[in-house]
């Protein structure tokens, strides 16, 4: 398990630089979002899902839904350290003519399952191809990653209740309760309160964690395989701007990117982050 988790952290750092090295170039972007969520990312695709990098079509595989497609720059190093492209192009992000946009756009990359840009659709996409799955009982899981800000959206709901009707085991939410969204806190512009005790109440399976602990984060990935009889939510508790001091909890830096002076000296913490 150490050599597990040591190398899942050694990836997860190796994103953050990336994100901060790509944001710089593109000057536009979000930062605090993709920094808090580089831990998941780096259990999700080098250790928890089926996927192939040399076929990204694979039949077998399991699909990744991003609804809140603007920590993309996370989820664009994450495909690109697997071998999805090439890593020389992440620094097109946001660039015009890119196959690297400011949000998911399927076709464009290999590894795009869906085009995200919408708050608040995503987890309904991703139950309905949960559903398909489920009835052509096939193995794949669907995994979607959503913000905690996306609960304040009608849409979700629907999604959650739709999941819970049809018990939709092979289908994983994982949330990003980073608390920020690019208005300010997010208890204070529309609260939110206990999304354990909300999705408890739905019908799904709860599981919640420090979303930048590694260990905590493969237990639930892990655990999640075996509710068998309704989807299962991830409560990721994260630190927006994960690994960067002057980023860390700034609700400032949910849309905003690095100067070459921050840069510098973000890459210098990241450097200096212990890695065991």
């Amino acid at each position: 398990m150490n050599a597990r988790i040591h190398g899942l952290r050694f990836v997860a750092n190796t994103i953050r630089h990336d994100i901060i090295n790509i944001l710089t170039e593109s000057k536009s972007g979000h930062s605090a979002g993709p920094l808090g969520l580089a831990d998941i990312f780096s259990a999700l695709y080098f250790d928890y899902l089926n996927v192939n990098p040399k076929n990204s079509e694979d039949e077998a595989r399991d699909y990744f839904i991003l609804s809140n497609g603007h920590v993309c720059p996370a989820l664009y190093s994450a495909l690109a350290n697997k071998g999805f492209f090439d890593k020389e192009e992440l620094f097109s992000l946001r660039k015009l003519g890119s196959r690297l946009q400011g949000h998911p756009h399927r076709t464009t990359l290999p590894g795009i399952e869906t085009t995200s840009g919408p708050l608040g659709s995503g987890l309904s996409q991703a139950a309905g191809k949960a559903l398909v799955l489920q009835r052509e009982n096939k193995p794949n899981r669907v995994v979607c990653m959503c913000s905690d800000g996306e609960h304040q959206e009608g849409n979700h709901w629907e999604a959650i209740l739709f999941a819970a009707k049809y018990k939709l085991n092979n289908l994983l939410t994982i949330v990003d309760r980073n608390r920020i969204q690019i208005d300010g806190l997010t208890e204070e512009i529309m609260p939110l309160k206990s999304l354990k005790e909300k999705y408890l109440a739905f019908g799904w399976g709860v599981i919640e964690i420090d979303g930048n602990d590694m260990t905590q984060i493969i237990h639930a990935l892990d655990a999640s395989k075996h509710h068998k009889n309704h989807p299962v939510v991830i409560i990721a508790n994260t630190t927006p701007g994960k690994g960067v001091s002057f980023i860390e909890n700034n609700y400032a830096w949910h849309g905003k990117t690095p100067s070459k002076e921050e840069a510098e000296k973000a890459i210098f913490e990241l450097n200096n982050k212990r890695v065991a």
